[in-house]
């Protein structure tokens, strides 16, 4: 995918993963839209910022702002994202539906919306940043799993469902990774497992090389990409892994629940 000269709508690119995304992008000769729910903080080099609210329920409406304004958008990546770290009856139904509508339900409405408009210009990108959970169903994250795996299975089919076009969908699915997304109680259960964490320039530098390669899909991560396969292949020899680590991970739900 050439990204030099071409203009992309960065969702989520004020923290975390998206952040970090900026600069190699611009880099590699890519102009942004930097789109988020709050003014962002700290200034955007060289980025036009714009409000949105990936949750709202007009957010149709505020897309077609968005492509009034910046009418050049051909490429769109999604990196916006909400987790929550329960057990699923300490889980409010409204958590539930936020979850859903930014991390799901947003993927559709920017596709939907989008798709037409790469058509007629004959060119266009839609790359989603997924998880390693969008793939092995992790105790403590059945809600964020859900939406993930559910991000997973829209990317896969909607780039079979545009294969004739020249529109690219890419999926990239991190481990781990160092952002403010994740509560302490995380960062505690990682370090307990051993589990291997990215900083998020590491995982944008693999985005933006994703991007450049057009690969379709990609799991960050060793042994993460292993177990990827081996949950498609032999889910149970992965419940038994989890069923090994049970106790530590209720150690933290209880942390983290009573919070």
């Amino acid at each position: 995918m050439q990204l030099r000269d071409r203009t992309f709508l960065l969702l989520g690119g004020t923290g975390g993963i998206g952040r970090a995304l900026i600069e190699p992008l611009q880099a590699a000769g890519a102009r942004l839209v930097v789109a988020s729910r709050s003014q962002p903080v700290l200034p955007l080099p060289d980025c036009d910022w714009v409000q949105l609210d990936l949750a709202a329920a007009n957010l149709g409406a505020e897309l077609a702002r968005v492509s009034e304004q910046h009418p050049l958008i051909d490429g769109v990546i999604h990196c916006a994202g909400q987790n929550r770290f329960c057990r699923l009856d300490a889980l409010a139904m409204a958590d539930w539906q936020q979850l859903m509508a930014v991390n799901l339900t947003s993927a559709f409405a920017v596709s939907a919306h989008f798709v037409p408009r790469f058509r007629e210009r004959g060119q266009g990108a839609l790359v989603f940043v997924g998880s390693t959970f969008g793939s092995i169903g992790f105790p403590g994250y059945s809600a964020y799993c859900a939406t993930k795996f559910g991000l997973r299975g829209f990317t896969e089919a909607l780039r079979r469902e545009l294969a004739d076009t020249p529109i690219d969908v890419l999926y990239v699915a991190p481990r781990a990774t160092q952002t403010t997304m994740n509560p302490g109680a995380v960062d505690a259960l990682n370090q307990a497992l051993g589990n291997r964490v990215d900083p998020p320039e590491t995982v944008a530098r693999d985005i933006v090389d994703t991007m450049v390669r057009s690969q379709t899909r990609r799991y960050l991560g060793w042994p993460e990409r292993f177990f990827v396969m081996l949950n498609g292949l032999l889910p149970r020899l992965v419940d038994q892994a989890m069923r090994r680590q049970l106790p530590v991970i209720q150690r933290f739900l209880m942390t983290e629940g009573s919070k």
